[in-house]
């Protein structure tokens, strides 16, 4: 189901005034993508991007095209490792965190 537009803009008005909701969701958006969900973690960090540094910024941090950057976060994106962990890295200084990764066993299935 789509996002409306008032709904993303609410997401993206409580991002700007919200510094732990908006390191909540560059965290969701980092673990999606490592638990396999692609879609959703891309769509995320698109949103997260959009509220805060925006894809001008970023592209020029990264020395590539806004457009390049998008359609790699977009719906048909297919983004090299590289890529993706470049703009990782970057939103991890933007919002002066640093995530890690932590190992709990899985429950038997």
């Amino acid at each position: 189901m789509p996002l409306t537009r008032a709904f993303k803009d609410t997401v993206q008005a409580r991002m700007q005034r919200d510094p732990a909701y908006r390191r909540e969701l560059l965290r969701e958006g980092i673990e999606c993508l490592v638990t396999g969900d692609l879609e959703t973690g891309k769509t995320i960090l698109r949103d997260y991007i959009n509220a805060t540094v925006g894809f001008e910024d970023l592209s020029a941090t990264l020395h590539k095209s806004p457009k390049s950057l998008m359609r790699m976060l977009g719906p048909q994106g297919n983004p090299r490792a590289r890529n993706l962990f470049d703009v990782i890295v970057c939103l991890q200084r933007v919002e002066r965190v640093h995530l890690g990764i932590t190992t709990r066993p899985r429950s038997a299935a």
